[in-house]
């Protein structure tokens, strides 16, 4: 694994976690950024940890 494979994959555990909180913030009800910041951060959040971690699979295979 080289450096820009961890940041690929931090970078995903990031934006997963985002989407995670989002989802719960949604389903609380009333969330703490309004609905459609929340919906927007979701929006996003989800599409980046897909490629975020295409990224870093691809970076890590690329340098065995």
């Amino acid at each position: 694994m080289t450096p820009k494979s961890g940041v690929f994959l931090g970078g995903s555990c990031i934006a997963a976690i985002a989407a995670v909180g989002s989802i719960f913030e949604l389903s609380y009800g009333d969330p703490q950024l309004g609905t459609v910041l929340t919906g927007l951060i979701l929006a996003v959040s989800i599409p980046l940890t897909v490629v975020f971690f295409v990224a870093a699979v691809r970076d890590t295979r690329a340098n065995l």
